[in-house]
């Protein structure tokens, strides 16, 4: 499916789509030097959430979907150098609200993020 919302997105810092939906959608990220947090090679959590979120936006694929409020779980770090794979599924089809679960896998195949995303497909854009 083509995607329809949120086209401006950088790969680099937020992923590159696998799979556009609705329903569903997967986007993949390679976690860099710039995400680190610590001398360890910690990547901020920051980028795994925005890496879900992505997903849980392209599995609705409206123009004018936004993220009204999420419930999420970091289940384990992730490392300079990992590829990052979101998974997002739309759960619940409340009409104009959609709720989408979303889960983030490391290439080893471990879940590193887990969560629900409150979707809302706005009559216009926000910033209109």
């Amino acid at each position: 499916m083509m995607q329809r919302t949120h086209r401006l997105t950088s790969p680099e810092l937020v992923g590159k789509p696998v799979k556009v939906g609705p329903p569903e959608a997967e986007v993949e990220l390679l976690t860099t030097e710039e995400m680190a947090v610590d001398e360890y090679g910690l990547v901020h959590g920051g980028f795994t959430f925005g890496l879900a979120d992505y997903a849980a936006m392209l599995a609705v694929n409206e123009p004018t979907v936004v993220l009204g409020k999420a419930e999420v779980k970091f289940l384990k770090p992730v490392k300079v150098g990992e590829k990052l794979r979101a998974r997002a599924k739309i759960g619940e089809d409340l009409g104009r609200k959609k709720l989408v679960n979303a889960e983030v896998l490391n290439e080893a195949g471990e879940k590193v993020f887990e969560g629900t995303f409150h979707c809302y497909v706005l009559e216009k854009h926000v910033l209109e």
